[in-house]
């Protein structure tokens, strides 16, 4: 090949491979794509059910939450209207200890639509209403089930609510004044009898009843009592009969959590840290007991109450949960699906399972090409040791058909066969076939030049007579060595 020749070949070949790499380019840009927007769908998808539920799932700590005087969608002044409507009294309270007088006042229902911005010590006094007097609780807490003394035990919730009908595993609702309600959305926390009290249950547990002398109702779900949703279904139904079994609801609404009560001198009283409880007689309430609080729970008069437990809001701080009770149920399914989604990705873009089929190769590369890739990548992972080994062993495949040579000969046998040929010592050719790896490049090259001379004097001395059937044919020693 000429020198003009040479050089036409490198100015075609170099705007070839710049090609190739353009055109590679976009293939690598694109593989990334492959990755990220399934993730990204998933994410989406996730952000946004999860800003939509956070929007249209009310927080009972806002001002106007089941407001008899608020109209907007979380509001109930739609509620409100219709008891007026029907001849029922509605009594707004904003303050816990009117209300409560209000309610002993004489023949009422005091609807608490969150009961969960109330004190302990105010829900131990819910538990001692008079006879006659209704409570309604929405969607109340595990610490306002046992604060109130309510033999319940909140079971499943839903993430979103349903309008299920009256029947609880097949038992009709043993409730008058719900007859005319066929379908309502109250199902979204279902509860269960804690113990051996007499309780109702209706619109598949997600309304409960203990009857008594005043009687208490918990609605898992606030929706029939909202704006929003009060028109659709029997919502509205459901909500005036829960609520107009007396002519005269004391409707308590906060606008926050409840204050805690001022001490005598104006400022809020502190509690010593005794084992056994507050001084002057007064006790927690019982989380055992179906009554409400022990014996010695201040009345209405008492403005200190005893003291709050461990753990309720008025201290600030929460019991320890386990990892399970730390987050709500919603969370534990959504990490399900995401598990899912994420093995479904995984699946579909894996290879096809069964043994590798054969395809013709789309080029054809040429020997010298397909070492040359080889040896950059070897270079490129910086692997001497498996180069060397390499190296090597392709050269002990070419030695031993030209001795004659089983493929299991010790070392020592295979160093005295070629030394015997060359001439050479026996141990200086088994540290070069078999010595160790080589540390440099400038080692691994000296090596590879060593067996690349060893190989073609072996094969030069073999006769060409009686040749192994398929050994290789000696080089021809005019050309040159390795690169």
């Amino acid at each position: 090949m000429t020198a003009a020749t040479h050089t036409a070949a490198t100015h075609t070949a170099a705007p070839r491979a710049a090609a190739a790499d353009r055109a590679r380019a976009p293939r690598r840009r694109r593989r990334w794509h492959r990755i990220v927007i399934p993730f990204g769908v998933v994410a989406a998808l996730v952000t946004t059910t999860l800003v939509a539920q956070a929007l249209d799932r009310p927080d009972p700590g806002d001002p106007g939450y089941l407001s008899p005087v608020e109209t907007d969608d979380h509001g109930a002044s739609r509620l409100a209207e219709a008891l007026r409507r029907r001849g029922v009294t509605v009594q707004r309270e904003t303050d816990t200890a009117a209300a409560l007088r209000a309610a002993r006042s004489g023949p009422a229902t005091l609807f608490v639509p969150a009961p969960q911005l109330l004190r302990p010590h105010t829900l131990a006094r819910l538990a001692h209403l008079p006879g006659g007097t209704r409570l309604v609780l929405v969607d109340p807490s595990r610490r306002v089930l046992v604060g109130v003394g309510l033999p319940l035990t909140r079971t499943d919730r839903r993430w979103a609510t349903r309008a299920v009908g009256p029947e609880t595993a097949g038992r009709p609702c043993p409730l008058a004044e719900l007859a005319p309600v066929r379908r309502a959305a109250v199902e979204r926390q279902r509860y269960t009898p804690d113990g051996t009290a007499p309780v109702d249950l209706c619109f598949a547990a997600g309304l409960a009843r203990l009857p008594g002398a005043g009687d208490t109702l918990v609605v898992g779900a606030d929706d029939p009592f909202r704006n929003d949703r009060i028109g659709e279904r029997d919502n509205q139904a459901l909500a005036v009969g829960v609520l107009a079994a007396h002519g005269r609801v004391v409707w308590l609404d906060l606008a926050g959590p409840e204050p805690p009560p001022p001490s005598p001198s104006g400022a809020r009283p502190t509690w010593p840290s005794r084992p056994d409880g507050p001084p002057g007689g007064t006790a927690t309430p019982d989380p055992g007991a179906t009554g409400g609080v022990r014996p010695g729970t201040p009345g209405d008069g008492d403005p200190g109450g005893g003291r709050p437990p461990q753990g309720s809001a008025d201290d600030g701080e929460r019991p320890p949960n386990p990892l399970w009770g730390a987050f709500p149920p919603w969370f534990w399914a959504l990490l399900v699906q995401l598990a899912l989604a994420l093995l479904v990705a995984a699946l579909w873009r894996a290879r096809r399972l069964g043994p590798p089929a054969p395809e013709p190769l789309p080029v054809t590369v040429r020997s010298a090409e397909t070492a040359l890739g080889r040896a950059r990548l070897y270079q490129r992972a910086g692997a001497r040791g498996p180069a060397g080994r390499t190296l090597r062993a392709t050269t002990l495949a070419r030695l031993l058909p030209w001795l004659n040579l089983p493929a299991d000969t010790p070392p020592e046998r295979v160093a005295r066969a070629v030394a015997a040929r060359t001439s050479g010592d026996p141990e200086q050719i088994e540290d070069l076939l078999y010595g160790d790896d080589p540390d440099t490049d400038q080692e691994l090259l000296d090596l590879a030049r060593s067996l690349d001379a060893l190989s073609r004097t072996v094969a030069a001395s073999a006769p060409t007579q009686g040749r192994p059937a398929g050994a290789p044919p000696p080089p021809d020693p005019t050309e040159g060595g390795t690169r």
